[in-house]
């Protein structure tokens, strides 16, 4: 380190029994903390808890006969629906996928459940 620095930054240092200056109080310092958690949660955190409240709600009425998306890109209609699974028919094809991959319904079965 050089010597010649520190000593210039120690001399720049105001002497301890100098109370010119005023410091700012606590909660004045700590505020733009404060409002910039507050616009993170405002921005980002609040819309998230809503969407998977949502989410949680679509997956809760999801019934047979529902046509629906996954998050893989599979359309298909529900067959079945048991705690965490939703049997799903995609053409000739019937899947298996956890009821968290169901990404959207696009048409509710208007009827009874279809067999």
């Amino acid at each position: 380190m050089n010597w010649n620095a520190l000593g210039e930054i120690v001399a720049m240092a105001s002497p301890p029994g100098q109370t010119g200056q005023n410091t700012m109080p606590l909660w004045a310092q700590l505020f733009p903390f404060l409002l910039v958690f507050v616009a993170f949660y405002v921005a980002l955190i609040r819309p998230q808890q809503k969407k998977a409240k949502e989410h949680e709600a679509l997956l809760k009425t999801l019934r047979p006969g529902d046509k629906v998306i996954t998050s893989g890109g599979i359309l298909g209609i529900v067959v079945g629906v048991k705690e965490k699974s939703v049997s799903i028919r995609s053409a000739e094809t019937k899947l298996e996928v956890l009821k968290s991959a169901v990404t959207e319904i696009i048409e509710r079965n208007s009827g009874g459940s279809e067999s």
